[in-house]
């Protein structure tokens, strides 16, 4: 074998073993890569896990929270005390108009309800009093209703000495406000402003015609 032929084959033999190297270096690469990847899909995974847990707990943290006060409200129901509807001739200057208007005051129990049927002439006396001031155009709009119920509220705790004082009364949408919250969702709204210093707590219309 001549020289250079030989010089050939060592250095063949000396660099056959290098892809092994590399080859195991692959491997190894790759396996610390699927190690990490699983790793990370382990802890996406956990994390998954735990927000929906704790929006499971919140979920049941809002479902203790009505329950406790529907409870509560079972515990203290409101108490209701119809008047005899009204009928009386409204304001207006062009025409004759008259209005025929069903109330019921909510209260805030039993023996209050009690205590104003004994001042119920004076209760009903300030609440025509009330009613003979509108107009009809007052009280076919919705912030005339709200105003009314208001002014219902203030006389009719008067005869039983309680001073109610005046609050301002939001004022009714713009009729293209209202078409544009058309989409939106609305919450349920209860008719007739709150009071919280007065025992009578909400006023109901069971009738409301204006003619």
């Amino acid at each position: 074998m001549s020289k250079a032929a030989a010089a050939t084959a060592d250095a063949v033999a000396g660099d056959a073993p290098a892809p092994k190297g590399k080859k195991k270096l692959i491997i190894i690469l790759a396996a610390v890569l699927v190690l990490a990847l699983g790793g990370g899909g382990a802890a996406m995974v956990m994390m998954k896990k735990k927000a929906a847990a704790e929006a499971e707990e919140g979920e049941g943290d809002g479902q203790a929270a009505a329950e406790a006060k529907r409870k509560d409200a079972a515990k203290n129901p409101p108490v209701f005390v119809p008047l005899e509807p009204f009928v009386v001739n409204l304001a207006d200057k062009e025409s004759d108009r008259y209005a025929q208007i069903g109330v019921t005051l909510e209260v805030e129990d039993a023996k209050f309800a009690e205590e104003m049927k004994a001042y119920m002439p004076a209760i009903r006396n300030g609440i025509l009093m009330v009613l003979s001031h509108k107009t009809s155009g007052q009280l076919l709009s919705r912030e005339g209703k709200l105003a009314l119920a208001k002014d219902i509220m203030r006389e009719a705790a008067l005869p039983l000495g309680i001073e109610v004082k005046d609050e301002p009364v939001a004022k009714a949408e713009a009729s293209d406000e209202e078409e544009e919250d058309e989409e939106k969702p609305k919450k349920k709204k209860k008719a007739g402003p709150v009071s919280s210093g007065n025992p009578i707590k909400r006023v109901h219309f069971s009738n409301f015609i204006v003619q």
